[in-house]
């Protein structure tokens, strides 16, 4: 049975957030009800359909990993975390086994994802032969996490700096993108500031 992988990016400095005034060495470990914020995105990696669901460390690994403490994760330590993004998908990317027809990228700020979303996206991905990607939409917007096809590792390889796989998404061609529709607006909605984390608390019971 063809499978698809998961990457939980949970390597970045949070220097948004702390700029702000957000406390602690990174954003990742804040709480939202009883759970840190990076924990609710890997329990949705873990309860969907992908595996393996690795997790890509750099600053604070120590906390990060305190967070996660028992889920069924793989780990991957980006010692060059401070250069962006890029070098944490890389990351990811390389410790995928190769049997994997695709990774899901998700960012471990983003605690809205849901596991029936994340299977949704597989299931769109692997029906379609021609797919190089998948993403999810909500109100004609492009959100995340996105699905990179085995066909797309080279080139997100090759990214540098903070740059993620935004652009490599917009420049695919009809059939070769699949789009699934979100059913909430987690798909759009990341913790960067002290601001953002107090309106997801506050949100916490209800569609962010």
């Amino acid at each position: 049975m063809t499978r698809v992988g998961a990457v939980v990016l949970a390597a970045g400095q949070s220097a948004r957030f702390r700029a702000a005034g957000g406390r602690g060495a990174t954003k990742l470990v804040a709480k939202l009800g009883d759970k840190p914020i990076v924990r609710m995105a890997a329990e949705a990696a873990l309860a969907s359909k992908a595996r393996p669901v690795i997790v890509v460390t750099g600053h604070a690994r120590a906390s990060v990993e305190a967070a996660l403490a028992g889920l069924d994760v793989e780990w991957a330590h980006n010692p060059q975390f401070s250069s962006g993004l890029a070098s944490s998908l890389r990351v990811g990317l390389s410790a995928m086994p190769a049997d994997v027809a695709g990774a899901f990228v998700l960012l471990g700020d983003m605690p809205w994802i849901e596991a029936r979303l994340i299977d949704a996206i597989i299931d769109g991905f692997l029906a379609n032969e021609h797919a190089l990607a998948a993403a999810p939409k909500r109100g004609g917007r492009r959100g995340n996490p996105v699905l990179l096809g085995r066909g797309m590792f080279d080139a997100a390889m090759r990214l540098e700096g903070d740059e993620g796989a935004r652009r490599l998404i917009g420049s695919l061609g009809a059939g070769e993108l699949i789009e699934v529709e979100a059913p909430d607006a987690g798909v759009i909605v990341d913790i960067d500031t002290p601001t953002d984390l107090v309106a997801a608390r506050q949100s916490r019971s209800g569609d962010p």
